[in-house]
């Protein structure tokens, strides 16, 4: 015997498969590729952003998932991935070692004289005032072979709380304030303050050719826990191909010096190499 589908019943099948649909969509947005171990994560906003409107129910639900998951991809204007990049480039035994909050006429010249002493290549995550105020630090940084970062304008780590054309403000003109300290030479990544990042945040950065730039590993130096402390972070477990978290800006950085003088060499001794932060792979 035929079975008779009635209009009715097809209208029925059709709304169950767009709420499976819709269901799947959210679940796969709501779901991290790689699962954070630092401080980069995105964060909503208390309330819309400038320019938006709440969404309302379920549309707005669904338009609110469909956005992330376009910002998830590669940016197609600059082909630099919109996610967070938490690993060293390579296959194998690297390690990335960062370095935030300068540049700073004290410390970032020991921390430059460590890393040459030790042939090691760092990215240096630089606030725009300190680079407008320290150009030539900025270019020792560059002449030294090391890849810049923008660390936003002036570190506002509540900057993911507030509209998006003020992340777009603080990110772009932190980068222009960097590369005007040294006219040509690329600002490939953006890190967030705090790891404040949001979708707009990182979406803004990838536009701008910017990889969004994470940790996996953080020794919480910038308090000064202690020289044993941090090196009993650094050399614990290392996940694979690590991007390490250092600070020459913000405070006494004498117990970071220290500890990558100690570290640097036995990353060696361990096998590891040193390399730059993933850039153009998820």
């Amino acid at each position: 015997m035929r079975i008779t589908t009635t209009p009715a019943r097809r209208r029925r099948r059709a709304g169950y498969g767009a709420a499976a649909a819709l269901l799947g969509l959210l679940a796969a947005a709501a779901t991290p590729a790689h699962a954070a171990t630092d401080g980069s994560v995105d964060r909503v906003p208390d309330g819309p952003l400038a320019g938006n409107s709440a969404p309302a129910g379920t549309a707005g639900a669904a338009r609110e998932a469909a956005q992330d998951a376009t910002r998830s991809a590669t940016h197609a204007g600059t082909g630099v991935p919109v996610g967070i990049s938490r690993l060293a480039q390579g296959t194998g035994r690297q390690v990335a070692i960062t370095i935030d909050d300068g540049p700073d006429p004290r410390w970032t010249p020991q921390v430059l004289e460590t890393l040459r002493k030790h042939h090691v290549k760092a990215t240096f995550c630089m606030i725009g005032t300190k680079a407008q105020k320290y150009p030539e630090l900025v270019r020792a940084v560059a002449a030294d072979g090391h890849q810049l970062c923008d660390h936003s304008v002036d570190h506002d780590v509540t900057m993911d709380h507030k509209p998006v054309a003020y992340q777009r403000q603080q990110i772009l003109d932190g980068k222009a304030m960097i590369e005007k300290a040294v006219p040509g030479v690329p600002v490939t990544y953006y890190r967030a303050p705090g790891g404040a990042f949001t979708p707009d945040s990182r979406a803004i950065a990838a536009a701008s050719g910017m990889r969004p730039l994470g940790w996996s590993v953080d020794p919480k130096d910038w308090s000064r826990p202690g020289l044993k402390a941090i090196l009993s972070t650094v050399e614990g477990k290392l996940p694979q191909q690590p991007t390490v978290l250092f600070h020459d800006g913000g405070g006494d950085r004498s117990e970071t010096v220290a500890a990558l003088k100690e570290y640097l060499p036995w990353l060696t001794e361990q096998g590891y190499s040193f390399s730059f932060p993933a850039r153009t792979t998820p």
